[in-house]
């Protein structure tokens, strides 16, 4: 899949979960329940443990069925390392320059983080496909109509506070997409290992994205 084609089937699908586990075992369970209830772009955090195997793992046990991506990267180095393993698109909670270059190095899609309209402009000047406005959580849709303003031309996509009730308003605000963490990946549903109603969950963020861009 070339960059352009995974750009394209996250904005159609809306969503990217935002994945945070305890194990490499629980991270593959959710990615494959997540991606069962229709959510594509699948975004393996480098905070959880064994991140890297999972990303490799999940490229081959997924296929074409999911986009498997990274987050919570913070250097270039280990931009790299995902995509070594099979990362086809690269999240941060900042803006580093030298993330966006290893990504276009690779042809990988990245989508850096920034707040202020300064930060995001140098993102989206610097190469980023699309910009990670976060943390949106006291932002709100507003701020997204708002930046889109004197800034059409930036694909932006809110992570931090996104839930079932405001995803609709964030996609009619002018989001690409959005990033769900834990409302998505709920915990409750993964303690039980309710996998069924965790793809359920899934099921009703997608519709709730697309049915507010028609």
């Amino acid at each position: 899949m070339t960059k352009e084609q995974c750009l394209r089937a996250i904005e159609e699908s809306g969503v990217v979960a935002v994945i945070r586990a305890n194990s490499a075992d629980e991270l593959m369970q959710i990615t494959t329940a997540l991606n069962k209830g229709g959510v594509k772009a699948l975004e393996i955090t480098m905070t959880s443990p064994g991140a890297l195997e999972t990303i490799r793992a999940a490229v081959n046990e997924l296929g074409d069925q999911a986009i498997i991506g990274v987050g919570s990267v913070l250097d270039a180095e280990t931009a790299r390392m995902a995509i070594l393993a099979g990362a086809q698109f690269v999240v941060s909670p900042v803006f580093k320059p030298e993330i966006v270059e290893m990504c276009r190095r690779y042809s990988k899609a990245c989508i850096p983080g920034a707040f202020t309209p300064t930060e995001i402009l140098a993102a989206w000047e610097a190469g980023a496909d699309v910009v990670k406005i976060f943390p949106a959580t006291k932002l709100g849709p507003g701020y997204i109509k708002d930046l889109k303003g004197p800034l059409p031309q930036i694909k932006v996509t809110p992570t931090g506070g996104v839930n079932l009730e405001n995803t609709p308003d964030f996609i009619r605000a002018g989001a690409a997409f959005v990033g769900v963490g834990g409302a998505l990946v709920d915990k409750k549903l993964v303690a039980n290992q309710d996998w069924d109603g965790l793809a359920a969950l899934a099921q009703k963020f997608v519709a709730a994205a697309q049915s507010a861009r028609q």
